[in-house]
């Protein structure tokens, strides 16, 4: 795979992996593998695709397990079928329960008329069952059932269905845990992972970042009508040595606020950047050569300067810098220590402090 040449699964095919594809990318879904990692789960998903029985997709959040069941879809001899995908976190039990298999008139209050759920509506298809380790115990029963057999009853219903669905599920747990506190049923997941597919986050295959960057700003400057822009040597660094803990989806996330703000240290200021800063503050590390610099660090940086600025345009008064900033004077006072800026105040006396015209004392700028 990692020699870019067009991989054949029958009469389809998965584009090169070194790059991203046309196809790929009018379709809002790509999966490169030009890393070790990448390459050996786009070399799984060609085996498993062309193979009709469930699979199990596992990865943190984030990673691109829905575009792996995209995929698998995409080769399946059920390409030309639908694919259904639904989150079983997104919903309570009895809603979820008549969202897979549909209800019968009268089957509840409000029920009017009879409705097929996601399994009717998706016969001789695929469905993707995303957060399967979401599932209440009682669904993963009902589940394991059509699993087995392909029938199930509607919401209400007397009469038996009988459907032909390939089911691929996705989950984030830690399944050895999820299966230890019987969270998820052992033999719903046994009969889920005889083709099992573990994607690696982002962190452990670096080599994406660059095409990653790259797609998702092609892609969303086409959208909103913006000319793309370039990656500084500065910001590109940062990018390539910051951990990602929210993996693509938090990549694709940062690449669409640059386009919009436009400047990068607006960018790594951003209070949707720095919240997980402000919820577990870090101690500031010592500076290191630049070309080591995380984006971590650039963001810290940046914070920083944004403080100062609206610490200056309210000649230091706390409470309308906090104001400027759109945060808690609480969140101001941890920032305020942990950046080493002016005084040093109890966080609780700040909250209960009134403005300067009633007896508040500017903060006093950092000597």
């Amino acid at each position: 795979m990692a020699t870019g040449k067009t991989l054949m699964i029958g009469s389809r095919e998965m584009p090169p992996a070194g790059r991203v594809m046309p196809d790929e990318a009018n379709e809002g879904f790509i999966f490169p593998a030009n890393s070790p990692s990448a390459a050996k789960v786009r070399s799984s998903i060609q085996q498993v695709a062309g193979v009709d029985l469930p699979v199990l997709l596992l990865g943190e959040s984030g990673v691109g397990k829905e575009v792996a069941a995209r995929w698998i879809h995409r080769l399946s001899s059920r390409a030309h079928r639908s694919l259904r995908i639904v989150n079983c976190a997104a919903l309570p039990a009895e809603l979820l329960e008549s969202e897979l298999f549909g209800y019968e008139a009268g089957a509840f209050t409000g029920a009017v008329r009879s409705k097929p759920g996601q399994f009717e509506m998706c016969n001789k298809g695929t469905l993707l069952l995303d957060e399967i380790g979401e599932l209440p115990p009682v669904l993963q029963a009902k589940l394991l059932h059509v699993l087995q057999g392909g029938q199930f009853f509607r919401l209400g219903g007397r009469s038996l269905i009988e459907v032909d669905v390939r089911i691929l599920a996705a989950t984030n747990v830690n399944v050895p845990q999820a299966l230890a506190t019987k969270q998820l049923r052992e033999d719903l997941f046994y009969r889920l992972s005889a083709l099992t597919i573990q994607l690696p986050p982002l962190r452990e295959r670096p080599e994406q970042i660059p095409m990653f960057l790259e797609y998702f700003m092609e892609r969303f400057a086409a959208q909103l009508g913006r000319p793309p822009k370039t990656f500084s040597p500065r910001l590109f660094d940062a990018c390539m040595s910051y951990p990602w803990p929210g993996n693509v989806r938090e990549l694709e996330n940062f690449v669409k606020r640059y386009l919009i703000l436009g400047d990068a240290q607006l960018v790594v200021a951003n209070p949707f950047v720095a919240v997980r800063q402000a919820a577990q503050p870090v101690t500031p590390t010592p500076p290191r050569h630049r070309d080591d610099r995380s984006l971590r660090a650039v963001k810290a940086e940046a914070e920083k300067g944004a403080i100062l600025k609206a610490l200056e345009e309210s000649k230091w008064r706390r409470k309308d810098a906090a104001q400027r900033l759109r945060i808690s004077m609480k969140a101001l006072y941890n920032k305020l220590k942990l950046y080493g800026i002016g005084a040093a105040d109890d966080p609780d006396e700040l909250l209960l402090k009134s403005p300067v015209d009633e007896g508040e004392l500017p903060c006093r700028p950092a000597t």
